[in-house]
């Protein structure tokens, strides 16, 4: 009653019929902008506002998707959403308006009223306004619910679960969390908006309810009842965009070229990198050393790069390596740092500068390509660290990649070993994607009875060497098969002589 009654004073406050300011409204369309990376159309994830809601400059209006990551979009204006042009779920393309806003211009009026008239006619706006507030006033308080019924906390759905419930959860904007509850469940990778209502006050998310949900998360094996009929489950929006991507993939003709590579030797080189590595990539709980070797003099050193716990490890592998030796061949190839040049009047390439490479991961929530900027300048462990930090990021739920992860390198990878022994693959090269894509299978041993290995005079009758199976597929509009074959064949001398390196620096 106090707001209707400061509302009430305010507008007869204002109702001055001396001198006093009116304003002009202005109907302003909002539209998607182009974005970059070639995007042309965008999901509508969530509206931070709705109709009728006041928005000021740089206030959050929705958060869109498009094929690559995220993004949140904030107001130009300081006014009033009247329309939502675009629903959550539907796609908007770029230049298409998303909302309309009542923007307000403010100028000077002066009006002499006289007469019985003119007070009769305030009293009555004034009355007519009051009366639009209290009703929706009232609405707004008939929409508030009573009573919040208790959540029990559920395993978090997969795109595909045939057990999935059809409604979607909240959105942040309605959950109820303290900012140390909103960072716990973050660091635990659950999503808020599956345990609104919270056991809290008024529906507040509490940490016993994130915790809770953890505990629950995991599927009993009797939960699932399978009846035997056949359901229909629409694609999500990871799932949507890499249909659209494998579309347009078939406008692009490929060569593929597979081999293995000999690692024996970068397998012996690892364990000794592996028992050297620099005391910043380790954990803060696993610090070999706590000998700070700056102290002993007290003189200034070089500063150490502040490496985030998600990327620090204790164990490399053999990618870091790959992808260090790939990008130093990358770097005597300007071929493969070479990009086709978009809306060119004539086909053309941009090389560029450094060895970008786009690194696939496959996350919880789908298929991302976060790119390794200038991977030539970094060290072995240095990229070890990227690649670790990058795979906490994907892991999280919702995925913790946004736009600045998410780029184009000029080659990608696809460590396809970590996930299945298989002995070939033809990856697929996606528009935006790059001149080629390589596919690294599973390192195995085996006996190799090559010629290099056997000589009966000698005394040689083979060896035991560890292989790694690799396939490449490239674009064939600008790439020559001889030409992909003589790349990989130099990767090929790095790879397999890595020793080669400290010349180069690790």
């Amino acid at each position: 009653m106090l707001t209707r009654s400061l509302r009430r004073a305010v507008r007869i406050l204002h109702s001055n019929p001396h001198a006093r300011c009116v304003s002009s409204k202005v109907l302003r369309t909002f539209k998607l902008a182009d974005i970059g990376e070639g995007i042309t159309e965008c999901e509508v994830i969530r509206w931070a506002v709705a109709p009728q809601s006041s928005v000021g400059i740089f206030d959050p209006l929705c958060e869109v998707q498009s094929d690559k990551a995220s993004v949140e979009i904030t107001s130009p204006f300081e006014g009033i959403v009247t329309e939502l042009l675009v629903k959550e779920g539907e796609v908007a393309r770029v230049g298409q308006g998303l909302c309309q806003i009542e923007v307000e211009e403010e100028a000077q009026e002066e009006r002499s009223l006289t007469g019985d008239d003119a007070p009769r006619n305030n009293e009555e706006s004034v009355a007519k306004t009051e009366a639009q507030h209290n009703s929706l006033d009232e609405s707004v308080e008939a929409q508030t619910p009573r009573t919040l019924p208790p959540q029990q906390a559920a395993r978090r759905p997969h795109p595909l679960d045939p057990t999935q419930k059809s409604e979607k959860p909240k959105s942040s904007a309605e959950v109820l969390a303290p900012p140390s509850v909103r960072h716990y469940a973050r660091s635990q990778g659950v999503d808020l908006a599956y345990l609104v209502p919270g056991s809290g006050k008024d529906g507040r998310i509490e940490k016993a309810d994130v915790d809770s949900y953890l505990s629950a998360s995991a599927p009993s094996p009797t939960s699932v009842s399978y009846d035997g009929q056949d359901i229909t489950v629409e694609l999500g929006r990871t799932r949507n965009a890499m249909w659209k991507a494998m579309i347009k993939s078939l406008e692009i003709p490929t060569f593929g070229y597979s081999t293995s590579l000999d690692i024996t030797e970068l397998h012996a080189l690892l364990q000794v990198l592996n028992l050297h590595i620099p005391a910043h990539f380790l954990p803060a709980s696993d610090t070999k050393s706590k000998f700070d070797p700056a102290n002993a003099l007290g003189v200034a050193v070089p500063t150490i790069p502040d490496i985030p716990e998600t990327g620090r490890f204790t164990r490399m592998t053999y990618l870091p390596f790959l992808l260090k030796t790939l990008a130093r061949t990358m770097m005597d190839w300007p071929l493969f740092r070479a990009s086709i040049t978009p809306n060119a009047a004539k086909p053309s390439l941009t090389i560029r500068s450094h060895a970008d490479i786009a690194l696939a991961l496959a996350t919880p929530t789908g298929l991302y390509t976060p790119l390794l900027r200038a991977a030539d300048t970094q060290s072995v462990y240095s990229l070890a660290s990227t690649v670790t930090h990058l795979a906490a990021l994907g892991r999280r739920t919702p995925s913790g990649l946004t736009a600045a992860h998410l780029g184009s390198g000029t080659v990608s990878v696809s460590n396809v070993g970590a996930a299945g022994k298989g002995e070939g693959a033809s990856p697929v090269l996606v528009p935006s994607g790059g001149l080629a894509i390589v596919a690294l299978g599973r390192a195995e041993w085996i006996w190799d009875v090559s010629e290099t290995y056997w000589d009966e005079s000698r005394g040689l009758k083979g060896a035991r060497r560890l292989r790694l199976p690799v396939s490449w597929t490239a674009d064939h509009r600008v790439v020559e098969g001889a030409e992909l074959a003589a790349f990989v064949e130099a990767w090929r001398a790095w790879v397999e002589a890595p020793t080669r390196m400290i010349g180069e620096g690790l």
